[in-house]
């Protein structure tokens, strides 16, 4: 299916992107970026529905929130839609003042009525990022006294209890559920009580530097300077996201000058095109890690030592080395490095291929013999051969992998839903704190069919231990910081024995770009749109 929406430039844009008239080999326009990336998990631009990384590295360059990440600290924010920020004594109430002359680019003025529409949204749909609010104590009930708007540019954050600020502001603030969305616009396509849902899954309404033009399911992304923009305007007038799945694909469009910039390139690829000159390879470290997930819900993975076998199949440093170069470095730890309160490198890697090991665990569980189960993938170029390693290894100690690759939408959505095995996958957190790892892929609210907490790993897996859930709240509210970090550190080493997944790499972000591009400006969180130009 194409969805499209139809705008002057995006046409040209498309021309541009897809080579409708134009010679192969040919430099891009000067005022536009033109990147390949697989973008076939794309399924909606609702801020209050997207949960892919692709899609929300897209939607928090068109919307602001309230506060944006600080590009040279990851750790810190600063103003964005508002300009400063107050927290009352008792740590329960931030006040923000909002900048006074944004506009939206419909024309309509942004209003803090606007934000508390935007938040009360987020929990009266209840899509998945509802849990961004509702673990912080937000109810859709709680809305109407949590989210205040005390004037037209003054806007009151009532918490239930003392949660850390600095924490509310990276988890919540500066998230895509405080994308600040225009009411008056979204509410006059609004369809059966859908809050603009459907409309959004197509067009974007909010206060932001780009606004999207056009969406090519399954071909591309363009997105437009917004030209009523209130901060400073982008230096670009337009990006343009080609999907391009395949990384050779990528690679061969980079060399060739057809793209500006290539985001799913393989380690050979990358080691190719490291010090190719007129190209540049670069990486940071996201907080995002890639494991093994199992279905808790199966008598066979309810065993934490099933899942313990599981991460004896790996081996680490060689696929680092190797299918993951440039791309990860080893961490069995649910916590990134770089994380308040992650465990070293060390203790935070205390794994290694070990076919013995894995026997002995299994057998101890009652599967010697093994057992068949499949393993779903994705497309990105890695997760075949990574799925092929564990499959080759797990038929030694006996247990038969059957490897379905798909799209990277169907995996999301089997994976949601409850339906598979075993999968491979990745999460990324907002935060770059242990809680913001611990908090979903430890915690796990309300473990029935019915409760549908799909954004919360922990319920998608059929993973519920009570214990989990109350020992991060112990720790998230612990004032003594040396306490409070002991029981960071206990909790991720329980966590590698008992967790619900087999934890195999930290990611990398790595781009390959052309020589036009400068001041490629990135951090753990986002990458910067707005701040990019070409020369």
């Amino acid at each position: 299916m194409v969805r499209t929406k139809t705008a002057s430039g995006a046409l040209a844009g498309a021309a541009i992107c897809l080579g409708l008239g134009t010679q192969a080999g040919a430099e891009t326009p000067p005022d536009t970026m033109v990147m390949a990336r697989n973008i076939d998990a794309i399924s909606t631009f609702d801020p209050a529905q997207i949960g892919e990384v692709v899609t929300d590295e897209l939607i928090i360059n068109i919307c602001d929130s309230l506060v944006e990440i600080d590009p040279a600290d990851e750790a810190a924010v600063l103003p964005a839609v508002a300009k400063d920020w107050t927290v009352s004594e008792d740590g329960q109430t931030i006040t923000f003042d909002l900048v006074e002359d944004a506009v939206f680019p419909s024309g309509n003025p942004v209003r803090a009525e606007d934000v508390v529409w935007s938040l009360s949204r987020v929990l009266e749909l209840g899509f998945g990022n509802a849990a961004t609010l509702t673990e912080y104590g937000f109810t859709a009930e709680s809305a109407a006294d949590a989210f205040v708007a005390t004037g037209e540019h003054t806007f009151e954050m009532n918490l239930s209890r003392p949660y850390p600020t600095d924490l509310i502001l990276q988890a919540i603030a500066s998230n895509r559920v405080a994308n600040v969305l225009d009411k008056e616009l979204i509410m006059a396509e609004e369809v059966d009580g859908d809050r603009g849902n459907k409309f959004l899954t197509t067009n974007t309404a909010c206060v932001g530097p780009y606004a999207l033009r056009q969406w090519n399911a399954g071909e591309v992304v363009i997105l437009e300077a917004n030209e009523n923009y209130y901060g400073d305007a982008p230096k670009l007038d337009r990006w343009i996201i080609r999907h391009v799945a395949e990384a050779q694909a990528q690679r061969l469009l980079l060399e060739q000058g057809d793209i500006d910039v290539a985001r799913d390139l393989g380690a050979e690829d990358l080691r190719d095109l490291d010090g190719q000159e007129g190209i540049t390879v670069a990486s940071v470290p996201v907080h995002q890690v890639f494991y093994l997930g199992f279905d808790n819900g199966q008598e066979r993975f309810q065993d934490d030592r099933v899942r313990q076998a599981f991460r004896y199949l790996i081996d680490y440093d060689g696929l680092a080395d190797t299918v993951m170069a440039y791309l990860a470095m080893p961490r069995a730890s649910v916590v990134p490095l770089g994380a308040y309160g992650a465990l070293d490198e060390d203790e935070g890697q205390p794994y290694e291929l070990d076919l013995d090991k894995a026997r002995e665990l299994l057998a101890e569980a009652g599967y010697a013999d093994g057992f068949s189960a499949r393993l779903f993938v994705g497309t990105l170029p890695y997760n075949a051969p990574l799925a092929q390693h564990i499959q080759a290894n797990a038929a030694e100690v006996g247990i038969d992998l059957q490897i379905e690759q798909m799209a990277n939408a169907q995996l999301f959505s089997a994976f949601r839903g409850r339906d598979f095995d075993t999968v491979m996958l990745s999460w990324r957190t907002s935060v770059p704190h242990a809680h913001g790892m611990l908090s979903r892929h430890a915690v796990n609210p309300d473990n029935s069919d019915e409760a549908q907490m799909t954004m919360y790993p922990t319920w998608r897996a059929s993973w519920f231990r009570e214990e989990y859930n109350t020992r991060i709240d112990e720790a998230l509210f612990e004032a003594d910081p040396d306490k409070q970090l002991e029981l960071y550190r206990q909790l991720q080493l329980d966590h590698l024995e008992q967790g619900p997944f087999a934890y195999m790499f930290q990611m990398l972000d790595t781009a390959a770009y052309r020589d036009a591009v400068q001041n490629w400006t990135w951090n753990g969180f986002k990458v910067f749109y707005d701040q990019i130009s070409k020369g």
